[in-house]
């Protein structure tokens, strides 16, 4: 079976490029044939007329002396035409004859058919079927000159110059398509191609590398960066597959090994309320964990995000009533708006949400007792900003990354600020990070900077 990607094949893009460019340099062929017959035949004929005007003008003074010789001036209309004396060069002779007002012939050259001139009588060129005929009348005498030119010299002399121009355009398109044939031109242009198609092959779920191939003509290039903006694109999602399974090993092995320990010390010791709510709380924190997990997850593939007009106080305003449905962080968060107009963000509002929540829920958990104020600031920024112990300039450079932990309890900032820093980076944004806040002795400030509407 031969290989599809072969020249030979008919269905190969090789075989298909070859016959078309046969049929169309055919055509074009054709086509120029036509052109170069139809421009030889108008130069043919208008040289060949030029050729009747010159001799008519030239010889009309000749034929009228002539005239006048065999009339021996006696100026009286003859009976029948007048016959010229045969001319020097009879191969070469010019056939004409001179015709009064009254359309009597009165001088035939010796070479004429009597019915080369039937044709009416008139000042121009004129055609019967054999001759093509110029008439021309004498600008002071009764008279007429016409001289006739056989139509199948003009034929002849249109024959021999195409003859000798079609051989050499009919030899050219056979030998144009055997180059494209056995010479495989198509073939070889179509090579890179090839090449293209085999880097594309070699590509895996293990080789996402972008394709670099260089010399590709412009229409190739742009397949191949399409590919390589399609192979980025998998290689993100295969590094979010990758990072989700990372995280989730990282952070679910010790909620879940919580939960595990205390179920089996309370089937132990019959079922004590400690213990069952113990395990309740570590199945709390392995849902909590989970969310996040989901939620960076989402913020890393940058899935459903939109670009949207969002009103910032508005979008506050939800976040902070969703934490004052406990009584107790009530009394804590509190919410500062601009009392001008409400500042008007481009992101996606459900992934601004879940950044702003995470970064509420930080604040809540890390910032003491103390309260904590979410601000929408002018131009177009939200903060949140506690007055706990904050953290130190060493460990604030690396609050971004995941699973760092900071405190005595082990637990720090964790995937909160990392889910928060994806979010931004996919909206545009900016994080910025400051421990103290600017005018402050103590806490932690987080600004998302956005980008107006």
């Amino acid at each position: 079976m031969s290989d599809p990607r072969q020249g030979g094949s008919r269905d190969s893009l090789a075989g298909r490029l070859t016959r078309t460019l046969i049929v169309w340099v055919g055509g074009v062929w054709l086509l120029c044939v036509l052109a170069v017959v139809w421009y030889v035949d108008r130069e043919i004929n208008h040289n060949f007329d030029n050729e009747l005007v010159e001799v008519s003008h030239r010889m009309f003074d000749m034929a009228v002396q002539e005239l006048d010789k065999l009339q021996h001036g006696s100026g009286s209309v003859p009976a029948v035409p007048l016959i010229a004396p045969k001319q020097l060069f009879s191969e070469d002779a010019v056939m004409y004859q001179v015709v009064d007002i009254h359309e009597h012939v009165l001088l035939r050259s010796a070479e004429a058919p009597i019915d080369a001139f039937d044709v009416p009588l008139a000042a121009d060129f004129a055609n019967n079927q054999t001759w093509r005929i110029y008439t021309v009348r004498h600008p002071t005498l009764g008279l007429y000159f016409q001289v006739a030119d056989p139509l199948d010299e003009r034929r002849r002399a249109l024959n021999r110059t195409l003859f000798g121009l079609i051989i050499p355009l009919g030899a050219v398109l056979p030998l144009l398509a055997l180059v494209l044939v056995l010479r495989n031109v198509a073939r070889t242009e179509l090579r890179v191609l090839q090449r293209l198609a085999g880097e594309i092959e070699k590509r895996s779920g293990a080789d996402l590398r972008p394709i670099t191939l260089p010399g590709l003509p412009q229409e190739l290039r742009s397949v191949s960066e399409n590919v390589n903006r399609l192979l980025d694109r998998l290689s993100q999602s295969l590094d979010v597959e990758r990072a989700l399974a990372a995280n989730a090993a990282h952070e679910l092995r010790t909620p879940l090994a919580a939960a595990r320990l205390r179920l089996q010390t309370a089937l132990e010791h019959d079922l004590r309320r400690d213990d069952v709510q113990a395990a309740l709380d570590a199945l709390q924190m392995l849902s909590h964990r989970a969310e996040k997990l989901l939620q960076l997850s989402r913020a890393e593939s940058g899935a459903s995000l939109t670009r949207t007009r969002v009103d910032l106080v508005q979008l506050a305003g939800t976040v902070a009533q969703e934490f004052w449905q406990d009584r107790q962080i009530n009394e804590r968060l509190v919410l500062k708006v601009p009392d001008s107009a409400a500042p008007i963000a481009l992101g996606d509002v459900d992934a601004l949400a879940i950044a702003l929540r995470n970064l509420v829920e930080n604040a809540l958990h890390y910032g003491g007792e103390g309260r904590v104020v979410i601000e929408v600031a002018a131009p177009c920024a939200l903060v949140v900003r506690d007055v706990g112990p904050g953290v130190n300039a060493e460990q604030l450079k690396t609050l971004q990354q995941r699973h760092v932990r900071h405190g005595s309890d082990r637990t720090g900032y964790g995937l909160g600020l990392s889910i928060v820093t994806t979010i931004v980076e996919k909206q545009n944004a900016r994080l910025e990070l400051a421990s103290p806040p600017a005018g402050a002795a103590r806490g932690f400030e987080a600004r998302i900077v956005l980008r107006p509407a």
